[in-house]
């Protein structure tokens, strides 16, 4: 959608390994004791060889990554002594966990792309997290009385938000808008409109689907008018910030408290997560210290 919604995440959590991944993905480094010396490139005929270009990457950053190197072996070693193993479906558990903490996906692949990362890249660089939590997983214990304190801490967030169902076909003028609905008054059919003619390339291959949307989470002019609009209901054109906006509401849900019943296992896997995240930084400053790593970048410097 052009940006019409402006959500806040609810259930945001990444791990500390996670970010760590995330903000440190760069290259993997060459051997420190062998080097080619071919040059990378030329600039007026001058080489830039491989040489330097290592040390250029080291210096801009190569101690985190080397940092992260020695994290992810040293998980892989406690994996391999413990049998835990990783399969392609817990990977895409967790890529889906991380997916839903965003407001929809295109949210989500732009938070990728401003780490210069694509969805490939995140699965090859999921495998030590996933790793982690299931090493540590058996020493997280979650009780019913600290289920109930944090649902009585957060009830207010908890709470259901009223919701709308709704497509839209986005245009850049109101003669387009107009042009439009009159089309759709004489029988036009929406979605095919949508994928023809709207502007929104995030939904336009949906028919303009942006599925259910918070009250609270949107542009104010857009929101004013979706959720005037009863079941089944078109809208006029609706200015907004990137042109105009034909908008069908399919389903209305009024706010909600939900029970902790019903909340119980997001709480559970939300705690669950939070404890984890607290034990894998302690548990990888253990393994450091108890564990022989010989960092040859500290001792270059």
């Amino acid at each position: 959608m052009n940006n019409h919604i402006q959500i806040s995440p609810k259930w945001k959590w990444v791990s500390t390994l996670l970010v760590l991944i995330m903000i440190a993905y760069v290259l993997v480094y060459p051997p420190l004791k062998k080097i080619d010396e071919a040059a990378v490139a030329k600039v007026n005929g001058v080489a830039i060889t491989k040489t330097q270009l290592y040390d250029a990457m080291v210096g801009s950053g190569g101690e985190q990554t080397l940092d992260t190197l020695i994290s992810e072996e040293l998980i892989n070693q406690e994996s391999q002594k413990s049998g835990v193993q990783v399969t392609d479906d817990d990977i895409q558990a967790e890529i889906s966990k991380i997916q839903g903490s965003y407001g929809s996906d295109t949210e989500f692949q732009q938070a990728l792309t401003s780490y210069g990362m694509t969805l490939d890249d995140l699965k090859k660089n999921m495998k030590s997290q996933v790793l982690l939590k299931k090493i540590l997983a058996p020493q997280v214990t979650i009780t019913d009385d600290e289920i109930k304190k944090y649902y009585d801490d957060n009830l207010e967030s908890l709470k259901n938000p009223e919701q709308v169902q709704a497509s839209h076909i986005s245009v850049a003028t109101k003669e387009e808008a107009d042009a439009i609905l009159a089309d759709l008054k004489n029988g036009g059919d929406f979605t095919a409109i949508a994928k023809e003619k709207s502007l929104d390339t995030a939904t336009k291959d949906k028919g303009g689907a942006l599925g259910y949307i918070d009250k609270g989470s949107m542009d104010p002019t857009f929101e004013t008018a979706v959720f005037a609009l009863g079941t089944g209901a078109t809208s006029e054109a609706v200015k907004t910030s990137t042109g105009y906006d034909i908008i069908k509401v399919t389903d209305h849900k009024a706010a909600s408290t939900p029970t902790l019943e019903e909340k119980t296992k997001d709480i559970k896997q939300t705690l669950t997560d939070q404890k984890l995240s607290t034990l894998a930084s302690t548990w990888l400053d253990e393994q450091k210290t108890k564990s022989t790593v010989e960092n040859y970048l500290k001792t270059k410097a």
